[in-house]
């Protein structure tokens, strides 16, 4: 029986390479040798995968995917260093905890748009597109329909505007401006599509998106790391509360995002781009 190689400090010195590879994710192993040639020795060298992993597991980071297309794709657990959490993330540019809510909106959004069917979020090779203008319609969209089932269940359609949770960030985003403006015409960062586009911003410096144009406010597409993510993030509370409310259907009891549709519905959403019904 054949023993395995003991594992010996270049070894771990390259499993810590390739981690920090995957953390660069705007890196693409095809341009880079030795983060393509880790790769290949991940895929072929058991121990050194395990290895790799444990490195990985070390750092608070979980393996999504090690691929060619995606690199080696990680997420941060809740108790990593390397977690972003959504707070500090809004705390930058905005000190309301409305605006907090609002910021963490627009990423589920932006989400929900990219991939609109389960079949898209499964696809390894579908490539979704957003816009800054389209999530936005979409939001408003939803906030429609909200205040149309409030409405006809007899409930409170007017809560505070401190009130927690999502449910109260979708009505306060129909009640914020769109777009707004400085006295120099510049877009207000506090206007609905200024968070959009903050977010969709930080989505494209993460390796996540890839902005593609000006056109609707800025177009994107989305990356293979992003569809990690987004699969990812389907089982999370956030998004769990965002099914609750309706506003993205679950077909097959497998978490996936889709945008709420009659089948009989055929007008397309103003400004979306996308083949979003109202």
């Amino acid at each position: 029986m054949k023993t395995a190689a003991p594992i010996t400090p270049a070894d771990a010195a390259d499993a810590a390479r390739l981690v920090a590879f995957g953390l660069q994710p705007k890196l693409q192993p095809s341009r880079d040798q030795e983060y393509g040639e880790l790769l290949r020795r991940y895929r072929e060298d058991p121990p050194f995968a395990r290895l790799a992993d444990a490195v990985a597991s070390g750092l608070g980071l979980v393996v999504l995917e090690v691929s060619p297309r995606a690199g080696m794709a990680v997420t941060a657990a809740e108790d990593s260093v390397f977690a972003v959490r959504m707070g500090d993330y809004a705390r930058r540019t905005a000190a309301d905890s409305t605006d907090r809510f609002l910021h963490g909106l627009a990423h589920l959004a932006v989400a929900a748009l990219a991939f609109p069917r389960p079949e898209d979020l499964a696809d390894d090779g579908y490539i979704g597109r957003v816009s800054v203008n389209g999530v936005d319609a979409f939001v408003r969209q939803a906030c429609r329909k909200l205040e149309e089932r409030a409405e006809e269940s007899g409930e409170n359609t007017d809560p505070a505007t401190d009130a927690p949770g999502l449910e109260a960030a979708w009505r306060i985003w129909a009640r914020r401006s769109s777009t707004g403006a400085t006295k120099d015409t510049r877009r207000l960062a506090s206007s609905t599509t200024g968070i959009v586009a903050k977010a969709v911003a930080f989505l494209t410096d993460s390796g996540f998106l890839q902005r593609t144009g000006d056109d609707g406010g800025g177009t994107y597409r989305t990356t293979a790391r992003y569809q990690l993510q987004v699969r990812d993030m389907a089982g999370t509370a956030a998004m769990a509360e965002l099914l609750d409310l309706g506003v993205v259907a679950v077909t097959d009891g497998s978490a996936s995002l889709v945008p709420p549709m009659d089948e009989d519905a055929g007008e397309l959403v103003a400004d979306a781009g996308l083949p979003f019904h109202s």
